[in-house]
Protein backbone atom coordinates (compact mmCIF):
# COMPACT_ATOMS: atom_id res chain seq x y z
CA UNK A 1 0.00 0.00 0.00
CA UNK A 2 1.40 3.18 -0.67
CA UNK A 3 1.81 5.61 2.32
CA UNK A 4 0.92 9.71 1.88
CA UNK A 5 3.54 11.88 1.27
CA UNK A 6 2.56 14.25 4.54
CA UNK A 7 2.61 10.97 6.76
CA UNK A 8 6.12 10.50 5.31
CA UNK A 9 7.16 13.71 6.00
CA UNK A 10 6.03 13.63 9.45
CA UNK A 11 7.78 10.66 9.86
CA UNK A 12 11.45 12.63 9.12
CA UNK A 13 13.31 14.40 11.77
CA UNK A 14 12.78 17.96 12.47
CA UNK A 15 16.24 18.60 10.83
CA UNK A 16 15.87 16.69 8.00
CA UNK A 17 12.55 18.66 7.67
CA UNK A 18 13.95 22.04 7.99
CA UNK A 19 16.49 21.58 5.30
CA UNK A 20 14.09 20.10 3.43
CA UNK A 21 11.97 23.10 3.89
CA UNK A 22 14.73 25.52 3.11
CA UNK A 23 15.51 23.92 0.15
CA UNK A 24 12.55 24.13 -1.76
CA UNK A 25 12.16 28.24 -0.45
CA UNK A 26 16.17 27.77 -2.74
CA UNK A 27 14.94 26.83 -5.40
CA UNK A 28 11.67 28.84 -5.34
CA UNK A 29 13.45 31.80 -5.01
CA UNK A 30 15.76 31.50 -8.32
CA UNK A 31 14.30 29.88 -11.73
CA UNK A 32 14.00 30.37 -15.54
CA UNK A 33 11.10 32.32 -17.06
CA UNK A 34 9.81 28.74 -18.82
CA UNK A 35 10.09 27.11 -15.04
CA UNK A 36 8.42 30.04 -13.59
CA UNK A 37 5.64 30.05 -16.11
CA UNK A 38 4.93 26.46 -15.49
CA UNK A 39 4.79 27.07 -11.46
CA UNK A 40 2.32 29.67 -12.10
CA UNK A 41 0.64 27.01 -14.47
CA UNK A 42 -0.06 29.55 -17.01
CA UNK A 43 0.92 28.13 -20.90
CA UNK A 44 2.58 29.76 -23.42
CA UNK A 45 -0.67 30.16 -25.43
CA UNK A 46 -2.22 31.77 -22.61
CA UNK A 47 0.88 34.47 -21.74
CA UNK A 48 0.88 35.17 -25.37
CA UNK A 49 -2.95 36.57 -25.96
CA UNK A 50 -2.06 38.70 -22.68
CA UNK A 51 1.17 39.82 -24.39
CA UNK A 52 -0.63 40.32 -27.40
CA UNK A 53 1.98 38.32 -29.53
CA UNK A 54 2.18 34.66 -30.74
CA UNK A 55 3.32 31.42 -28.80
CA UNK A 56 6.64 31.59 -30.62
CA UNK A 57 7.50 35.23 -29.67
CA UNK A 58 7.02 33.61 -25.92
CA UNK A 59 8.97 31.08 -26.75
CA UNK A 60 11.67 32.74 -28.00
CA UNK A 61 11.33 35.32 -24.97
CA UNK A 62 11.96 32.08 -22.56
CA UNK A 63 15.02 30.99 -23.74
CA UNK A 64 16.47 34.53 -24.27
CA UNK A 65 19.59 35.15 -21.99
CA UNK A 66 19.68 38.60 -22.64
CA UNK A 67 16.74 40.86 -23.11
CA UNK A 68 15.21 44.39 -22.87
CA UNK A 69 13.78 45.05 -19.08
CA UNK A 70 10.33 46.51 -20.31
CA UNK A 71 9.79 43.17 -21.95
CA UNK A 72 11.01 41.45 -18.56
CA UNK A 73 8.63 43.70 -16.63
CA UNK A 74 5.86 43.04 -18.90
CA UNK A 75 6.11 38.69 -18.96
CA UNK A 76 6.22 39.09 -15.06
CA UNK A 77 3.18 41.63 -15.40
CA UNK A 78 1.32 39.35 -17.52
CA UNK A 79 1.84 36.34 -15.22
CA UNK A 80 0.39 38.49 -12.21
CA UNK A 81 4.08 40.01 -10.80
CA UNK A 82 5.80 42.54 -10.40
CA UNK A 83 9.66 42.91 -11.49
CA UNK A 84 11.91 44.33 -8.72
CA UNK A 85 15.50 44.93 -9.40
CA UNK A 86 17.79 45.27 -6.75
CA UNK A 87 21.58 45.63 -6.51
CA UNK A 88 23.14 43.64 -3.28
CA UNK A 89 26.22 44.35 -1.89
CA UNK A 90 28.02 42.00 1.03
CA UNK A 91 28.31 45.27 3.13
CA UNK A 92 25.51 47.21 2.41
CA UNK A 93 22.35 45.01 1.79
CA UNK A 94 19.94 45.55 -0.85
CA UNK A 95 19.04 48.52 -2.83
CA UNK A 96 16.18 48.52 -5.19
CA UNK A 97 16.87 50.17 -8.47
CA UNK A 98 14.29 52.13 -9.90
CA UNK A 99 15.16 53.99 -13.41
CA UNK A 100 13.53 51.31 -15.23
CA UNK A 101 9.99 51.93 -13.50
CA UNK A 102 8.72 54.27 -16.93
CA UNK A 103 10.24 50.80 -18.63
CA UNK A 104 7.03 48.89 -18.67
CA UNK A 105 5.21 50.57 -21.95
CA UNK A 106 7.44 49.47 -24.51
CA UNK A 107 7.91 45.51 -24.09
CA UNK A 108 4.97 44.62 -26.33
CA UNK A 109 5.99 47.37 -29.12
CA UNK A 110 9.45 45.94 -29.08
CA UNK A 111 8.18 42.10 -29.42
CA UNK A 112 5.97 42.94 -31.98
CA UNK A 113 9.28 45.11 -34.23
CA UNK A 114 11.35 42.07 -33.00
CA UNK A 115 13.47 44.67 -31.14
CA UNK A 116 14.11 42.57 -27.57
CA UNK A 117 17.41 41.46 -27.13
Amino acid sequence: MAKKFRDLVAKMPAEARQRGEERTRELLAAMPLDELRHAREITQQHLAKILGVNQAAVSRMERRTDMYVSTLRSFIHAMGGRLEIRAVFPDHGAVEITQFADAAGAAAEDERDGGAR
